[in-house]
């Protein structure tokens, strides 16, 4: 073995290979020591612009004086621009190591867009999460079918998922934190519709 490291494409080989190896290490054990905190806006939640030659409570006594007499009188009903509250369920561990707290929530937008929402939302980190839906009532003992809504954008925080506008919500039953490159379960919410 000695006499095979001395050669110079021998040693190049094992230094490239010492190198990948800390570099795999890196990508596996890292994220358990990294937070990515996320703070999402609620989905469409209301902002007004303010004008540069306007202080904000000037515009808020505005909209109060403009509220309280309407330059605009209507017969039409008002459209509906609350977000309704389809399903919600608690972030579970799950198992020793990977854990999850928090709560999912399906949200039905005033522009019938759905959403997925995590609040209070805490998990373990690792690489590649990703959030599902699923038609699973047991995440941990089976997947079921399930909608990959993308990367988990960090393991802290309040964040939103849009879902796809074709997808009939009130087949799934969970939400996932799951790792792809690993295929293992960080946390879980069953939905209660």
């Amino acid at each position: 073995m000695k006499e095979l490291l001395k050669r110079p494409i021998a040693r190049w080989v094992v230094g490239v290979g010492f190198i990948s190896g800390l570099a795999a290490a890196w990508y596996l054990i890292s994220p358990l020591f990294i937070t990515n905190e996320v703070d999402d806006a609620f989905p469409m939640a209301a902002s007004a612009l303010v004008p540069d030659n306007m202080t904000p409570a000037e515009v808020e006594a505005e909209r109060v004086k403009e509220t309280d007499s309407p330059s605009v009188e209507t017969t039409d009903a008002m459209p509906a621009d609350t977000p309704t509250v389809l399903a919600t369920g608690p972030f579970m561990d799950a198992d020793n190591f990977h854990k999850g707290s928090g709560t999912a929530t399906l949200y039905s937008l005033a522009d019938g867009s759905n959403v997925v929402r995590l609040e209070e939302f805490e998990v373990t980190n690792g690489p590649d999460l990703h959030v599902l839906l699923s038609t699973s009532d047991d995440p941990a003992a089976d997947l079921g079918e399930y909608l990959d809504l993308g990367s988990l954008k960090g393991n802290v925080g309040n964040q939103n998922y849009d879902i796809p506008a074709d997808v009939d919500v009130s087949l799934y039953r969970s939400v996932i934190i799951y790792c792809d490159p690993f295929h293992v379960l960080f946390a879980s919410a069953l939905l209660s519709f």
